[in-house]
């Protein structure tokens, strides 16, 4: 009985593509490191504004692999997983490494120049995969828009991925907008998606959309 689910788990496992893997277990990791020594962990890598004491270069990308809460982390982590998987096979481990930061990364300065034009001065640090995940997200959208996926929450819905990503690109771009304090870094997100579209737009204008980068 352990054999097998060993089996069936060790085959799953091989399956997913190295970078996506690789991505989830320091996540993992780093989830469990924080429900371990808390506070301090978020300090050092949680991302901080700008002018903050507590900002240091190096949480722009040590953000991207902490989470909040276990809702949080499996979210993200399902979303990498369902959308890297096709993107890293479609793209080659290279390519979507560079994209997965490249958007993780814009999603982090968009998040901290709104902040910075907002006069933010509040010691909140971030932290989550979000930016790069709705980078994904987007990347999806453009290159399989007629794809079909299944929105379950609240009641299941069945929407072409462009659709997909417009919704959620607006609900964004309206949320973020509207001042509304909940807690979530909308500008980060479109930020996510930003980033995306210039670089597949960049990539497709050199030719470079289905090679290794």
């Amino acid at each position: 009985m352990i054999e097998g689910y060993n089996s069936r788990f060790s085959s799953v496992m091989s399956n997913i593509p190295p970078v996506v893997k690789n991505i989830i277990i320091i996540n993992v990791i780093l989830f469990l490191g924080t429900l371990l020594v808390k506070e301090p962990m978020y300090e050092r890598l949680a991302l901080f504004p700008l002018g903050s004491y507590f900002f240091r270069p190096y949480q722009l990308v040590t953000h991207m692999f902490m989470h909040g809460g276990f809702w949080h982390i499996f979210f993200n982590m399902y979303t990498l997983f369902f959308f890297g998987c096709v993107l890293e096979r479609v793209w080659g481990s290279k390519k979507f490494l560079l994209y997965y930061f490249v958007t993780g990364l814009g999603a982090a300065a968009c998040h901290l120049l709104v902040l910075y034009l907002q006069g933010n001065t509040l010691n909140i640090p971030t932290v989550g995969a979000s930016g790069a995940i709705y980078g994904l997200l987007l990347a999806y959208g453009m290159l399989f828009p007629n794809n079909r996926l299944t929105i379950i929450f609240p009641i299941p819905i069945v929407l072409k991925a462009k659709w997909f990503v417009l919704i959620f690109g607006c609900i964004e771009l309206l949320t973020g907008f509207s001042g509304i304090s909940d807690g979530v870094a909308h500008f980060a997100h479109l930020g996510g998606m930003i980033f995306g579209v210039f670089l597949i737009l960049h990539w497709k204008k050199k030719n470079r959309m289905y090679t290794e980068y």
